[in-house]
């Protein structure tokens, strides 16, 4: 699951360096390093999740 995120997370930031999303907060193109912060974030979160579940 991780694996999948990131190389979604990936596109998305390519994507957005070619033409910014146009998503509050994600409206210039150096805006990217966002989605970074985001990536970490949720695949931390899916980690956790799947150490809680056992």
């Amino acid at each position: 699951m991780t694996k999948i995120l990131s190389l979604l997370i990936v596109a998305a930031m390519i994507l957005h360096l070619i033409r910014p999303l146009g998503l509050p907060g994600l409206r210039q193109r150096r805006d990217f390093w966002k989605l970074a912060v985001i990536a970490l974030l949720a695949i931390a979160a899916t980690v956790g999740l799947s150490h809680l579940r056992g």
